[in-house]
């Protein structure tokens, strides 16, 4: 369940302004998380997220994109955690995740800098991975898995 709380808070916090806790509390009730604030607050820290300011001149929250380590040990838990297959199709991996999982392990593609990752793709429990050329599949397929241990 904490996975999948922090995968929808990743992805609540891409979707929209979330100034506060309570704010982003709400947001997660309106999908069927029934949180606390120190959950929250957890939550939070344990992602790295910090407050920056909008386009509208409110602070939100948003990933710290300059905290490396932490952030990419976190992310490589929730992968390790949270990843139930991976297959390739030439310039296409599909990873399968546990339900809410996705967009979480999409945030880790992104942010761990793989080579020859162009972008990737998440729904609900499904990550599309796209690789800029079929003959790298197999290198960041190796990658991959290395990562996952």
């Amino acid at each position: 369940m904490r996975y999948s709380r922090q995968s929808k808070i990743l992805e609540l916090i891409e979707k929209y302004e979330v100034e506060t806790q309570d704010k982003l509390a709400s947001l997660l009730k309106e999908y069927g998380y029934d949180v606390t604030q120190a959950t929250i607050s957890r939550d939070i820290k344990e992602l790295h997220l910090i407050k920056t300011l909008s386009s509208s001149g409110k602070y939100k929250y948003a990933v710290a994109t300059n905290v490396e380590s932490p952030v990419s040990d976190r992310f490589v838990n929730i992968f390790r955690e949270t990843i139930k297959s991976v297959d390739s199709s030439g310039n296409l991996v599909v990873v399968k995740t546990l339900s809410g999982c996705a967009n979480a392990a999409g945030e880790a593609i992104d942010s761990l800098g793989f080579p020859h990752v162009i972008g990737s793709v998440a729904g609900d429990n499904t990550l599309m991975i796209i690789i800029d050329d079929p003959e790298n599949t197999p290198e960041f397929l190796k990658e991959f898995n290395e990562m996952l241990g």
